[in-house]
């Protein structure tokens, strides 16, 4: 049962919001030699100071930076961690709008690069909780990329071309990785991190599955894989740490990467993996019925992404509370939340919608949770 004082929350979002236009210039004027790192990052501590108020004033009980210090919801983090690249999309590192395209289309994977060890040298994400932390009584959230992530852009090939020789020291080197991380976070008093693990999401379309095995991947195997090394990480995680994971299909400026229900990993993760909460993509048919999630054991809890960040299109609230209410055939409804299906900028530039319209829809999930549950 979701607790009104601890993570997950009635009314969630994923992490990232919508970058404001003064912010970006801000970042073009510092990629173009103009103005130093420091007059960027004052840019940004304003721009999240006025995310913050944003996140309290819709009625949230937990708050992110909107990841606004980072080009992608996944880039900056593994970059800390040696010459890693997670998104380079046709052989270069995908810049904000570029790979846009057509909104509600299919767009291209991006791949990973890996030329060096995965090492943590320093805390990566402590500075932006001690930030929220120091400006904001909401409780802060930290998002992190999964630690599976990187292979999956990749696979074997990438691990073992330039960085590796034994697959497992990879992994043992990701797990240790993380692991520090976590542990200077709480270190730090952060209490609430968020993994963003989209593979999982994504193993039931069978184009996915197709490129998994002409790249010489089981993709069942994977499953497998990815849970244990998710386990490694979160067995040794800090005590009284709300760790939650969110799934989605891609969210790259109103695209999307893949399609498929979650049957195909559903018995595995919600059982097999050892992960608190989840956050689900369910805005769109595209993620299959909420069937799967009559398999979700009792001490686990869903948040359920039927807020779409996509399109400017607004809900109805009357059609949402109908979509829970079908949640809770499959899952009781004291163990659901609602949130956005994703970040409303997984890359800095953003989805195709106003910030009037993302204050708008993180009002929308706070009012809908009050409705159901009383409280958000």
């Amino acid at each position: 049962m979701l607790s009104q004082l601890n993570p997950p929350f009635r009314a969630e979002h994923i992490g990232s919001l919508l970058r404001p236009k003064s912010l970006l210039d801000q970042r073009g004027r510092f990629a173009r030699g103009e103005i130093s790192r420091e007059a960027l990052a004052a840019a940004e501590d304003t721009a999240i100071k006025e995310v913050l108020a944003l996140q309290e004033r819709v009625g949230l009980k937990f708050a992110t930076d909107g990841e606004f210090r980072r080009r992608s919801y996944h880039s900056f983090f593994y970059r800390q961690l040696g010459d890693l690249s997670i998104d380079t999309v046709r052989g270069e590192d995908a810049k904000g709008g570029t790979e846009t395209g057509t909104i509600g289309k299919r767009g291209s994977q991006p791949v990973a690069l890996i030329r060096s060890r995965v090492q943590w040298r320093s805390p990566i994400n402590v500075s932006d909780f001690k930030f929220i932390a120091g400006n904001t009584r909401l409780i802060p959230k930290i998002t992190i990329p999964g630690p599976c992530a990187l292979h999956f852009r990749g696979g074997n090939s990438a691990v073992l071309a330039t960085a590796y020789t034994d697959l497992d020291q990879f992994w043992d080197d990701t797990v240790q990785a993380f692991g520090r991380e976590l542990k200077a976070l709480a270190e730090a008093g952060c209490r609430y991190v968020q993994i963003d693990e989209t593979a999982f999401a994504k193993f039931g379309d069978p184009q996915v599955q197709a490129a998994l095995k002409s790249r010489g991947d089981d993709w069942s195997a994977l499953i497998d894989k990815y849970v244990a090394i998710t386990n490694r990480v979160l067995k040794d995680a800090p005590q009284g740490m709300r760790i939650g994971m969110h799934l989605c299909r891609g969210n790259r400026g109103g695209q999307w990467h893949s399609e498929g229900s979650y049957d195909d990993v559903a018995e595995r993760l919600f059982n097999a993996l050892n992960i608190q909460f989840y956050f689900l993509e369910y805005d769109t048919p595209r993620a299959g019925t909420f069937t799967p999630l009559r398999l979700v054991p009792p001490h686990k809890t869903v948040v359920l992404g039927i807020v779409s960040t996509k399109t400017p299109k607004m809900e109805s609230k009357d059609a949402l509370k109908e979509r829970i209410e079908d949640a809770a055939r499959q899952l009781d409804l004291n163990r659901l939340g609602v949130s956005p299906q994703c970040g409303f900028a997984s890359i800095d530039t953003g989805n195709p919608i106003t910030p009037d319209v993302q204050e708008k829809k993180l009002g929308l999930v706070v009012e809908l949770a009050r409705d159901i549950w009383g409280d958000a």
